[in-house]
């Protein structure tokens, strides 16, 4: 039987967060078989400060994806910590945020996916639940698109173009025999244009972002001193967020993601279409292999 798994103790970082410049503590607990993922607010009491990590609470999604509750505490930018979860196939875990947004920390998922094997992972006695897609599920128009559709694994694959020579053009495509996720996407780092910036610090957006946490390209130029951790490393952030926002669907997926020059929002629009649609998906128990067994023993080591 695939079980379900958390991590065995509490893990903790601080950090700054990305668009309010904030510091921040986040911390990793274990969490009870059948709760799934729970962010939860430490400055806050009670049940106001739970917030599900669910495409349902999905309440912004500029630049980042922001979930909220009803008594409207909220924390933003949590795709690169869903994405680490993912990655690492864990299923119930309490992530509490001392503020508003998580801290950003190089930019990646790199430092989550550390967090997770430092506190090392356990499986749970209840049977791993996961996402089969049964039809195509499509979103967006033009040359900005999202779908889903059925596949016997979980598969990504992405397209980016900006108004740039150096992300004019950038493919990518993750899947279990493609990739490996610690090693080739968790570490590529999220990006911008340098004449974005001053925009969207007028919005009140970035304005912790530093070469340290994000890679600023100007013109054919990469203003990192230490330049690129992959030659296209932006698609690989671009799909390292669709594995996040792909997350809040509350199971790990098993079909073909697609994005065209997508975004948070079409992500979270493609899980809101694609729950709509009850003949489109159906949940049920993950199978057994021997290379999740042998990952859960690595990781506990």
């Amino acid at each position: 039987m695939n079980l379900q798994r958390t991590i065995a103790r509490r893990v903790e970082r601080h950090g700054i967060a990305l668009h309010s410049g904030s510091k921040v503590m986040i911390a990793f607990s274990p969490a009870e078989a059948g709760t799934g993922v729970t962010f939860r607010r430490s400055d806050m009491d009670g049940e106001a400060a739970l917030i599900p990590a669910r495409y349902d609470h999905v309440a912004d999604t500029r630049l980042c994806t922001v979930i909220a509750n009803r008594s409207g505490a909220t924390v933003a930018t949590i795709e690169h910590v869903m994405a680490a979860i993912s990655g690492m196939k864990v299923d119930n875990l309490v992530v509490d945020v001392s503020g508003s947004e998580t801290p950003v920390m190089d930019g990646s998922a790199g430092p989550f996916v550390e967090m997770i094997r430092e506190a090392g992972l356990v499986e749970q006695n209840a049977p791993r639940r996961q996402l089969r897609v049964l039809k195509e599920v499509s979103v967006g128009e033009g040359d900005y698109w999202a779908r889903l559709t059925p596949c016997d694994e979980f598969r990504l694959s992405f397209n980016i173009a900006f108004d740039n020579p150096l992300l004019s053009s950038q493919s990518t495509q993750f899947h279990p025999d493609f990739g490996d996720f610690e090693q080739d996407i968790a570490p590529a780092r999220t990006f911008c244009l340098f004449e974005e910036i001053e925009k969207m610090r007028s919005i009140g957006l970035a304005r912790g972002g530093s070469l340290e946490n994000a890679v600023v390209v100007q013109g054919d130029k990469v203003l990192n001193p230490e330049g690129l951790r992959f030659d296209d490393e932006s698609v690989r952030h671009k799909l390292l967020d669709a594995i996040g926002d792909l997350r809040t669907a509350g199971y790990g997926i098993v079909g073909h993601y697609h994005g065209e020059r997508a975004g948070h929002t079409l992500n979270n629009q493609l899980l809101r279409a694609l729950f709509a649609d009850p003949t489109a998906w159906v949940i049920e128990d993950a199978p057994a292999t021997d290379w999740e067994a042998a990952r859960i023993a690595d990781a506990a080591d």
